[in-house]
């Protein structure tokens, strides 16, 4: 049986660790073309084969609400960050591909946020970062 106050305390540190960490790093958006939810949608598509991912994809990965990511998209594709057309085996779906414009700014801002991330995570060794992943990976397989 799990300790019930080692959970806590397990939690709550890891919920500190989190904010403080996403404190530190939200500074890597302050200039850039970029917001974090456009990052985290060009995340997901620049990783898709020929950079287009479906629009159920993109929502799954994201944090915020469907409706909200459609809203984003739209403003992406007004700001030639991406493109959407109808998915051809989906007659209700949709494909979002970045544009050259967007995986441009992606790459950009990936660099400076990639190497924040790699900086703040130097303080744990290779085992650390792979035990720490592979917990994190079994709390989210709920």
């Amino acid at each position: 049986m799990t300790d019930r106050k080692l959970a806590l305390e397990a939690w709550e540190s890891l919920f500190r660790a989190q904010h403080e960490l996403f404190s530190e790093m939200v500074k890597d958006f302050d200039e850039a073309h970029l917001t974090q939810a456009e990052y985290d949608v060009l995340l997901t598509v620049t990783r898709s084969p020929d950079m287009t991912a479906r629009l159920r994809d993109v929502t799954g990965n994201m944090l915020i609400s469907q409706p909200s990511v459609s809203r984003l998209i739209d403003r992406m594709v007004s700001r030639d960050l991406v493109s959407k057309c109808a998915d051809p085996d989906d007659g209700r779906g949709s494909l979002i591909r970045a544009t050259d414009a967007g995986a441009r700014a992606f790459r950009a801002l990936a660099t400076v946020h990639g190497r924040s991330i790699a900086d703040r995570m130097a303080r744990l060794d290779d085992g650390e970062l792979r035990t720490l992943r592979d917990l994190a990976d079994k709390l989210r397989d709920q």
